[in-house]
């Protein structure tokens, strides 16, 4: 049950309210003029108490904070150069890992100048065989961060471990949670208690449910400024694509929840000539963003070779996805 109090509210009588769900042991949670209360859909209020009450929401999922029964209004994150969600359409780019100095500012330049204004870039990165390149640490951190000031651009880069939060916060705009981490509790937890956005990647098998409510983690902190990002879920058949984009998720969360909704073709696909039709399909679903991996040699990428885009075919991608999307808001 959600309970909407009547602004500005009468504290006396919400404490008391506050004060009997607390006596019959009921596990809620207070947000701004908002009680949310897990388990119970019920309640005989009193006349005194009834008039504080502006609207009483009798069935909720448990993702709560995060559904749109909770704020029917969407998300719009601000960053020093973005909003992100709404009628925004965000475009975030750079390569798979940060390889070098010199590798990273040129294609920071090169993605802002295809209409990027995010730089992604892994520098800790979680590989499948502990022999496989695992980034340059608080180094590429570094690079990161200057390239993107020398370009106006905002940062994200994936946080792995919750001793690394501290660290990476002090270079990145937004947190990147990856799939292998999206049910790590106490990672979610500890990016919740920070002001920065969050990217929360879906997990490989995750259902949607499982995806909201690992976001609802995050806003449980106090942190509000989360977008989910729809990379592809595993299937089984890998034989074409690295994982299947699910798109009908896509929607679906745009209805169900009021965070903003990325894609990530890149992940999804796995193979450079299918990463900008994913993406075409994803914003043409209603994604308010992409996430495409970069390389001006993908060939002789440190990581995922196969599926980076160079920086000319990630121009002519971006160009095709803001006119779809452009399409999209104007049959909204």
């Amino acid at each position: 049950m959600i309970i909407q109090f009547k602004t500005p509210m009468n504290h006396v009588i919400v404490d008391d309210i506050l004060e009997q769900m607390k006596k019959g042991h009921h596990h809620g949670v207070m947000s701004d003029n908002h009680l949310i209360i897990y388990d119970l859909d019920h309640f005989d209020f009193t006349d005194r108490e009834a008039s504080v009450i502006e609207h009483i929401e009798a069935t909720q999922p448990r993702y709560a904070l995060s559904s749109r029964k909770f704020q029917p209004e969407d998300t719009i994150i601000e960053t020093a150069h973005n909003k992100i969600g709404g009628d925004n359409f965000t475009v975030m780019a750079g390569p798979c890992s940060v390889e070098n100095e010199e590798m990273i500012h040129r294609l920071a330049a090169e993605v802002k100048a295809a209409g990027a204004t995010v730089i992604r870039g892994g520098a800790f990165k979680p590989r499948t065989s502990p022999y496989d390149f695992q980034g340059l640490g608080v180094e590429g951190l570094r690079y990161l961060r200057e390239a993107a000031d020398e370009n106006d651009l905002d940062v994200i880069t994936e946080v792995m471990s919750v001793e690394e939060v501290e660290t990476i916060s002090e270079y990145t705009d937004i947190f990147q949670i990856g799939a292998r981490n999206m049910q790590n509790f106490d990672l979610l937890k500890a990016v919740g208690k920070t002001d920065k956005p969050v990217a929360l990647k879906r997990g490989l098998a995750a259902t949607i449910d499982e995806w909201l409510n690992a976001a609802e983690y995050i806003i449980s902190e106090g942190n509000s400024k989360v977008m989910l990002v729809e990379r592809g879920i595993r299937s089984f058949d890998s034989t074409y694509t690295r994982n299947i984009l699910d798109v009908g998720a896509i929607a679906v969360v745009k209805k169900s929840s009021h965070f903003p909704i990325i894609v990530d073709s890149s992940h999804a696909a796995g193979h450079a000539d299918l990463v900008a039709p994913m993406a075409y399909a994803g914003v043409a679903a209603g994604a308010q963003g992409l996430l495409i991996e970069v390389h001006d040699h993908p060939s002789q990428a440190l990581s995922d070779a196969a599926q980076q885009l160079t920086p000319a075919q990630f121009t002519k991608l971006v160009a095709q996805a803001k006119k779809i999307h452009a399409l999209t808001e104007n049959h909204d």
